[in-house]
């Protein structure tokens, strides 16, 4: 149930960053109020999960999804620049993920 939470937040972090791109500088309100929510919520849900999980591991997941997803969400939605290293690059955010939870201690 914890690494579900740290999922969750991971996917709301990537809500937050594209709310804070379309807030303009916390100019456009409900962007902002989006913004302000989604963070609200990923933080909730991570500061929940900790009280389970080591830090090193969650934090990693909980940033490589915010990261990797808002990469792609930017890709597809945004029309950012797609590229084979930027493709590249964030399955290289998704092994590093993997691979430090894959060297954590087994409970």
């Amino acid at each position: 149930m914890a690494w579900l939470m740290v999922v969750c937040a991971g996917l709301l972090e990537t809500g937050f960053a594209v709310c804070l791109k379309a807030a303009d500088g916390f100019s456009r309100l409900w962007p902002t109020v989006g913004f302000c929510l989604f963070a609200l919520g990923s933080f909730a849900l991570l500061t929940m999960a900790l009280k389970k999980l080591e830090v090193g591991p969650a934090y990693a997941v909980w940033t490589g999804i915010g990261a990797a997803g808002t990469v792609v969400y930017g890709m597809l939605f945004l029309d950012e620049v797609t590229s084979v290293l930027k493709i590249t690059s964030v399955m290289l955010i998704v092994a590093g993920v993997i691979g430090l939870n894959l060297s954590g201690s087994v409970h």
